[in-house]
């Protein structure tokens, strides 16, 4: 895949989608940082769906810590393993407040020494949050960079780093979520929507579906 191909590439989604960003919903830093904390291994959807009244009454870290992992369990018992989620939220908010005054750090060693946070939620935080042009690398956007071929690699960390390195610069701030959206919605794990694909001509995926 070359430079002028991957431009090309991130021109197209970018016609396409001027102005995107996450599915999640939220109204405050601490509550996208919740949210995504809770989106592991389960849907935008699923999380929103508990979100929306679990931040009525705890949408923010004291609120939160008042709720105990008994009542925010309550909240997100719908979500896959809840129980972990409910425990490291807590401890999370308990950081907050007690080293952070409340707020969510900006930093990314700060955000990965919170409970429930790895590299992934740390990056999904710095770009959404505070607008730093890091590329989170989940599921979707580790098959799509694959497929075609903007930043192979075996790991996600790979194919972070490659991302980085190819993607070029004035398209990074919004990289993570057109590929992140491409992969939900038309280039699918079992069966990619390649005759409806913007970027079907550009795409050397071998196995790509007809109808």
């Amino acid at each position: 895949m070359t430079p002028a191909k991957i431009k090309t590439i991130f021109s197209r989604l970018k016609d396409s989608n001027p102005e995107p960003t996450t599915e999640l919903a939220y109204r405050s830093v601490f509550q996208l940082l919740i949210a995504v904390i809770l989106s592991a291994q389960a849907t935008d959807k699923s999380v929103n769906a508990a979100t929306k009244e679990l931040f009525k009454v705890a949408g923010t870290p004291q609120k939160m810590l008042d709720l105990k992992e008994t009542g925010l369990k309550k909240y997100i018992k719908t979500i896959g393993l809840f129980n972990t989620k409910a425990k490291n939220i807590i401890k999370t908010c308990k950081i907050l407040i007690e080293e952070h005054k409340g707020k969510v750090p900006q930093t990314r060693e700060a955000l990965e020494a919170l409970p429930g946070v790895g590299r992934k939620t740390a990056n999904v935080v710095l770009n959404t949050a505070f607008g730093q042009p890091t590329i989170a690398v989940d599921t979707h956007i580790f098959r799509v960079s694959n497929r075609l071929g903007i930043a192979p690699g075996k790991t996600v960390v790979e194919v972070e780093q490659n991302l980085l390195k190819n993607v070029p610069n004035q398209y990074k701030q919004d990289a993570h979520h057109w590929l992140i959206l491409h992969g939900r919605y038309t280039c699918l794990a079992r069966k990619p929507r390649c005759s409806s694909c913007l970027l079907e001509d550009l795409c050397p995926y071998e196995e790509k579906t007809i109808d």
